[in-house]
């Protein structure tokens, strides 16, 4: 019986949205939806052709950190009262991720296990509205609509992502995948002009050039502001030496330069990329290095590398005690640290302080790493469905 509700895919599916529209309510009731009006406000700032990143303490705190088209992607829901327009969003969230994750190529039950370990993840995510669990979607979808040859749309979401928040970029590590890249390079120059354009429609050129250059100098400067050791955010594996070492000044490069190399190691295996368990490897290691070795990581942009967890153990076809090990590690000191399911002590002593939320996905990208090097090519792909 038990067995039966765990695989039931519209149980699931019930449960995530559930989670989405408690959230929500909860948090409009008490008041707590301050990113959702930061994202609400990019659309009408952008109507009325007003800084998109000066600050507007009358309306809300922080500063907006998205690109000027998410003022249309956002438009449907900050057209709406902010009660109907906040759930809305939070349930959208919710259903584009399970979307995006039943599309992978593997069997259902494999499917139903990623929905159940990534849903504490999520609920962390949505509680502050975020943006991230369509971020998650966009980076596996990226990677899917290529595996299905739908080169053009694969295209359309990682310009898409990289024109709202950067992170999408990361969908061109599937690249390699393309079996027709002329087309797939030819999309993204397509969809490149239509995303920049776009916001032009409902202001004008002038203001989303200007636009562009107040991201950019915004973007800097939040980097700056995350290497604070006080910082909610960097909650990377640099955040994580900066705050142990006690120095804020320990650049990025030590371990971007190091990060990016391992991460390229793998596309020297050139004849594991029609592997599919090797592809998913990979899909796990950039949902993960997306996060770790990125300084503007806070608590709810760990939906992004919990689905790479997520991915990464399900796919194991012989759980050793070393993956259980990490398995669980990740699920305590990543997934449920921010909870109450952690002892209060620890987490204001230890886990935050130190950004040790970030320490199991890093050790788990490691590993990824290490088995997409030594992954023998006639490793059995039942793994995933025909």
């Amino acid at each position: 019986m038990i067995s039966k509700i765990f695989n039931n895919r519209k149980v699931i599916i019930s449960i995530w949205v559930l989670l989405a529209l408690v959230s929500a309510i909860k948090q409009y009731l008490r008041g707590n939806h301050n990113n959702y009006l930061i994202f609400k406000n990019v659309f009408y700032h952008t109507l009325e052709q007003k800084s998109l990143y000066a600050t507007y303490p009358e309306l809300y705190f922080d500063h907006n950190h998205y690109g000027p088209i998410f003022s249309l992607f956002i438009a449907p829901f900050a057209i709406l009262p902010d009660a109907v327009g906040m759930v809305l969003w939070c349930v959208f969230n919710a259903v584009v991720l399970v979307y995006a994750i039943s599309q992978i190529k593997l069997e259902s039950s494999k499917i139903n296990l990623i929905l159940w370990i990534c849903a504490h993840e999520f609920l962390t995510a949505i509680l502050g509205q975020q943006f991230n669990p369509i971020m998650t979607s966009i980076i596996i979808l990226s990677y899917v609509l290529i595996e299905k040859e739908k080169d053009f749309w694969s295209a359309c979401l990682i310009i898409l992502g990289t024109f709202i928040k950067l992170y999408g970029i990361v969908g061109l590590a599937f690249f390699f995948f393309s079996k027709n890249k002329l087309k797939f390079i030819g999309s993204l120059a397509i969809w490149s002009v239509v995303f920049f354009v776009l916001p032009m429609a409902i202001s004008s050129p002038d203001f989303i050039i200007n636009s562009y250059s107040e991201w950019f100098a915004r973007l800097v400067e939040k980097n700056n502001e995350n290497a604070s050791l006080t910082s909610m955010q960097d909650i990377s594996i640099m955040g994580m030496f900066r705050k142990i070492l006690d120095m804020p000044h320990l650049s990025n490069l030590l371990f971007l330069i190091p990060g990016i190399l391992l991460f390229g190691l793998p596309y020297l295996r050139f004849n594991m990329f029609s592997n599919k368990k090797f592809q998913l490897l990979l899909l796990s290691s950039v949902l993960i290095f997306t996060v770790i070795f990125s300084s503007g990581s806070e608590s709810p942009t760990y939906i992004i590398a919990f689905a790479g967890v997520a991915i990464w153990f399900v796919i194991q076809e012989e759980k050793t005690k070393w993956t259980w090990f990490l398995f669980i590690f990740a699920m305590i000191l990543t997934s449920f640290s921010p909870s109450d399911l952690i002892p209060k002590f620890l987490r204001e002593t230890y886990v935050k302080p130190y950004a040790l939320k970030a320490l199991p996905c890093i050790i788990i990208w490691f590993q990824i790493i290490y088995e997409l090097l030594t992954l023998k090519k006639e490793t059995n792909q039942s793994i995933a469905h025909e």
